[in-house]
């Protein structure tokens, strides 16, 4: 199976530990995020992992290239182009095409989310896409209905709102940056350049079953704020993950 880790970002949130470094390359309990990541992944058994590098790309680029992470690692290079993360999964296309679907997830993101259960849960409902949502309190919403098919999105800061299937209720769950995705969407994919996926993922609801993966309850976290990592640390220490032994 393939998968990739959105490791691109600017890692603005993160400084001044993303100085001179990318956020891949944070150290979290003397463990990089990308490692961590990795880790996960070659527990569920991913057997190619496809990294997108942008930011101080040279600095992950000999980091990846120099060390033997135990599973092939392939570089997308967006070096001299940060196409968001819809352009960043369809630079990626080549690497992702099979036969299986594949998953991707953000390198800030760390939780005990059960992959082999999510990707079941995927092909079982036939989905071309499945997002993992829960239940917890942000600025922005996935909107989905009774069957928990993608309905919108909404700010609720700013009101903001994009609704592909009017419904008289919606259930509102965050996105949590890890989502399994059939390569049959690259067959519906007429963006290009700079675009985001979840812009991606709202016109292609309008005729094709996007669906949640409500993993409410299961640890999660996002680790991407510095005035936040020292607890995030402590809080993942705790929780002893059996890929990281």
């Amino acid at each position: 199976m393939n998968a990739m880790i959105f490791a691109a970002g600017l890692g603005t949130r993160l400084q001044p530990l993303t100085n001179n470094k990318p956020k891949a390359l944070v150290e979290c309990n003397g463990i990089t995020l990308l490692e961590h990541a990795i880790a996960k992944l070659k527990y569920y058994g991913f057997t190619k992992i496809i990294v997108n590098v942008h930011h101080f790309s040279d600095i992950l680029i000999d980091l990846i290239n120099s060390h033997d992470l135990r599973v092939p690692i392939i570089i997308s290079d967006e070096s001299e182009i940060l196409p968001d993360t819809g352009g960043g999964m369809l630079f990626a296309k080549d690497e992702l095409m099979g036969e299986e679907p594949f998953l991707i997830c953000n390198v800030d993101i760390v939780s005990s989310i059960d992959f082999t259960k999510m990707i079941a849960f995927h092909k079982a409902h036939n989905a071309l896409a499945t997002l993992a949502v829960s239940d917890r309190k942000t600025a922005r919403y996935f909107l989905f209905d009774k069957d928990e098919k993608l309905c919108g999105w909404e700010n609720k800061k700013t009101g903001e709102q994009k609704i592909v299937h009017p419904q008289e209720q919606y259930t509102s769950l965050a996105f949590s940056g890890i989502q399994v995705v059939s390569p049959k969407i690259f067959d519906f994919i007429t963006e290009t350049g700079k675009f985001s996926i979840t812009n991606l993922y709202l016109r292609l609801a309008q005729h094709n079953t996007i669906i949640a993966y409500n993993h409410t309850g299961d640890f999660w976290l996002d680790i991407g704020k510095y005035d936040e990592f020292a607890e995030s640390e402590r809080k993942i220490k705790d929780q002893n993950f059996d890929y990281l032994q």
